[in-house]
């Protein structure tokens, strides 16, 4: 196992090279430059200032001379400073992680105690009633759009019946509320949200783990199981379902990215001050050194949840094994 780890993380370089060119080509190639949204609502701005941001910033060097100077600092875990307000862009990343980080690993902890309970039950309860109503709730989840439910649960919920906030992670007067309270006010702000999130998520794994289920049930093990006189409950969940959770190391495993990464759509409409919140302010401002940041950070991210499910599958599963 150890060699099979060394192995992926040398192959895992040049991956995460052809990323890094993949994403600076995608930004370079991207209409306009990051000086116009500085200079063009700024009627005072000359066009020799314009040219000395250009210099300023390195955009006038050749685009090999500009990748190679934002991949030395990279290297460095130093993305620049921000074309939008001058800041680090890994300083401006920091500050979105605990927000988004919370949202995700919630949403994650959800997705679990509801998906697993509902494709265990699917499975040994297979073709029953409350099996097809939970086949078309689970559907309809997986295909609704997530910012269409959102908006209808921003309306609903938050604008005819004012029961949940429906936007950003706090209320202004969030300083001047005692511990608890400040919990609570936390809890509002986070469910709409984790809602959402957790929705197409929950769906997909609940179909995952009884496909699983339904697998494992009908291998000669389980009818051993049943022949030593163990039961129902105890094949069920002692040797079946530990099993059909090998789809979920894939999806934790796929998870690690939006962990860091969050979610683009959900935090936009949510005004949730995330990291996909602030991915999306930064691609509006063309904000390359934040884009350029978040898209590296995401990308090793997916590299390394893909090898720690690789790990977990050989925990999980002791037939696995890797050379």
């Amino acid at each position: 196992m150890f060699n099979y780890l060394i192995k992926r993380l040398i192959y895992s370089i040049p991956i995460l090279l052809g990323i890094t060119i993949i994403t600076f080509a995608v930004m370079y190639c991207t209409p306009g430059k990051p000086t116009d949204m500085i200079a063009d609502f700024n009627i005072k701005v000359t066009s020799e200032a314009k040219e000395r941001l250009v210099r300023l910033y390195g955009l006038d060097k050749p685009i090999h001379e500009q990748y190679w100077n934002w991949l030395k600092r990279i290297v460095a875990l130093d993305f620049g400073n921000s074309f939008k307000d001058g800041r680090p862009a890994s300083q401006k990343i920091i500050e979105r992680l605990p927000a988004t980080v919370l949202l995700n690993v919630l949403s994650i902890f959800l997705m679990l105690i509801v998906a697993i309970p509902i494709g265990v039950y699917s499975a040994v309860q297979r073709y029953s009633l409350l099996d097809r109503i939970l086949t078309v709730m689970v559907f309809v989840c997986f295909s609704v759009p997530a910012f269409w439910i959102a908006l209808l649960l921003m309306i609903v919920v938050g604008l005819w019946f004012g029961w949940l906030p429906i936007s950003g992670l706090v209320s202004f007067n969030f300083e001047n509320l005692s511990f608890f309270a400040k919990m609570w006010d936390l809890a509002k702000h986070l469910i709409l949200p984790l809602v959402v999130s957790t929705l197409g998520s929950f769906a997909v794994l609940s179909r995952y783990i009884r496909s699983g289920m339904l697998d494992a049930l009908r291998q000669d093990y389980i009818k051993t199981a049943y022949a030593k006189g163990l039961s129902k409950k105890q094949v069920i969940f002692n040797h079946s379902l530990k099993n059909a959770l090998l789809p979920l190391i894939t999806i934790i495993g796929l998870s690690i990215p939006g962990l860091i990464g969050g979610s683009f759509i959900i935090e936009t409409v949510f005004s949730y001050p995330g990291m996909g919140r602030l991915g999306y302010d930064a691609i509006m401002a063309r904000d390359y050194p934040v884009i350029m940041g978040i898209g590296v950070i995401s990308a090793f991210l997916t590299l390394l949840g893909n090898i720690i499910a690789d790990v977990l599958y050989s925990a999980a599963d002791p037939r696995i094994r890797y050379k």
